[in-house]
């Protein structure tokens, strides 16, 4: 039987992809576990049941590791695709109204909190101790904001968005009510299930920002 070229899986780089995605759980565990500055890279090395050269060759040091255990969990994946040109986002802008909007990036954004929330003290801490890991995420620049305001200015000029109110302050609704604090205020500690804040936050934001 004939092999078609390029079609056989390359089983070189799925076994490097499965050894990252080890890697970067293993991070994971251990950062929220123990502190990241408690953790090393030994650390990470031997929970990953990888050599620690595997991590320096793959991630260069232990900040480049906890930048890309960010990147990865708001994405939900590895692929190289910012949250702007991810589908849910690209769909809930393209809705025709303002309300299917809101319903849209609402559902997006629970489900990136979902991710994203439970390591964000971690890093919060790290960022406080080590001016070098809050140099990755310069204050004036805040990725999440920048894809709110995007979200917002789409949504105000849509029918059925509530008058009166500006692309700058539904952006900031947004960003506070879709916030990692709040939502770890409603599911950690009030014990709300995911889809319960979810409800709530779009219910919330459609009182405001649709008519």
């Amino acid at each position: 039987m004939t092999t078609v070229k390029g079609k056989a899986p390359n089983r070189r780089a799925e076994k490097a992809r499965e050894t990252r995605t080890r890697m970067l759980d293993a991070a994971r565990e251990l950062f929220v576990a123990q502190g990241y500055g408690a953790t090393t890279l030994a650390d990470v090395a031997k929970a990953a049941g990888v050599a620690v050269q595997t991590i320096y060759f793959t991630f260069n040091n232990k900040r480049s590791l906890l930048k890309e255990l960010v990147d990865v969990t708001i994405a939900g994946d590895d692929e190289p695709v910012a949250t702007m040109d991810r589908q849910w986002f690209r769909d809930a802008v393209a809705a025709p109204t303002a309300v299917e909007h809101l319903r849209g990036q609402v559902a997006g954004s629970r489900a990136v909190l979902d991710r994203i929330a439970p390591i964000m003290s971690m890093v919060g801490v790290a960022a406080a101790s080590d001016p070098e890991v809050a140099a990755i995420w310069p204050r004036d620049v805040d990725p999440r904001f920048t894809v709110l305001s995007t979200s917002a200015l789409s949504l105000v000029d849509k029918p059925g968005a509530r008058s009166g109110v500006s692309a700058a302050e539904a952006a900031d609704r947004l960003y506070g009510i879709l916030s990692p604090e709040l939502y770890l205020v409603f599911v950690r500690d009030r014990g709300w299930s995911p889809e319960r804040y979810e409800q709530w936050a779009f219910e919330t934001l459609r009182q405001q920002l649709c008519a």
